[in-house]
């Protein structure tokens, strides 16, 4: 039986925000509902115990994410949400408390890359107070994320390029030290117990329009990882946020059934001889970090 490290359950499609870095799905704005979600864990719990609720849209926008981590903490899962952190102050009495939240990740490069963002300051401030009052009170990890970095900046530019955000997580956790010094691209940097930053190149999502590239190589997609979009679609990996690799639907097949089929069982083993099968997943830059 195929397990995995990590799952990703889209709980909503819709998002917040317009991010430059984020291209906006086409699929049909929806909310996951109570009963579909419980039919999700029950069908993915032999395959993994750890889930991720999002691939696109703003996971705190869900109305009833309080009880989508109830239910998962009842079947045993731990949950990791990656959140834009702007709708902190209306949810967090939904997500403090709650013991199936293992990690939060706030994606803080969001207030840059969405046009007509106001308030910097405030944004920063309440995230940090956020992940003060989390840790304070539990054993959940947060991770800040500055994802906005860009392949042609000089060193120079890239350290210049988030100051005022260092500055504020630097004033907040009172560090002895200037986060560039220990500043890593791809690692984190412990700022206090259990709160990290990680700062990256911008991330960008695959594209069927995108160059192919030579058809050779490797991925993690439905090895140490697959997930459900909101209206059901079984996808290979995280990256494909509109439901191109469409395995089938948990609606209309049990999971394990689609994870084992034809279209699953071709990408899985041309991944194992080195060769892409997909046409996505040959314009898929990030595949690229594993080699050829």
């Amino acid at each position: 039986m195929k397990t995995f490290k990590k799952f990703y359950i889209e709980i909503t499609s819709v998002c917040n925000l317009a991010c430059s870095f984020c291209p906006q799905t086409k699929r049909q704005a929806s909310f996951i509902q109570l009963d579909a979600f419980t039919k999700i864990l029950d069908e993915i719990r032999p395959h993994t115990d750890s889930i991720y609720l999002h691939v696109k849209g703003e996971p705190l926008l869900h109305p009833k994410i309080d009880q989508l981590l109830d239910l998962s903490h009842e079947r045993g899962f731990k949950v990791n949400i990656t959140s834009n952190g702007t709708l902190l102050h209306k949810v967090k009495h939904k997500l403090l408390g709650k013991p199936a939240l293992r990690q939060m990740n706030f994606s803080l490069h969001s207030f840059d890359g969405h046009e007509g963002s106001v308030d910097k300051e405030g944004y920063v401030s309440m995230v940090l107070s956020f992940a003060k009052e989390a840790v304070a009170q539990s054993d959940m990890l947060v991770s800040f994320r500055l994802w906005n970095l860009t392949e042609d900046n000089g060193i120079n530019q890239e350290r210049q390029r988030n100051r005022d955000i260092l500055e504020m997580i630097e004033k907040e956790f009172e560090l002895d030290f200037k986060i560039e010094e220990q500043f890593k691209r791809g690692s984190g940097v412990k700022l206090t117990k259990q709160i990290y930053l990680n700062q990256d190149h911008e991330f960008k999502w695959p594209d069927l329009k995108e160059d192919e590239d030579e058809g050779k190589g490797f991925c993690h997609g439905l090895r140490n990882q697959a997930g459900i979009l909101v209206d059901g679609t079984v996808i290979p990996c995280c990256l494909d946020g509109e439901g191109v690799i469409n395995l089938g639907n948990i609606h209309d097949k049990p999971f394990s059934e689609i994870i084992e089929g034809e279209r699953a069982t071709k990408m899985y083993d041309g991944f194992s001889r080195r060769e892409v099968v997909e046409e996505l997943c040959r314009k898929c830059g990030y595949r690229r970090r594993f080699g050829a």
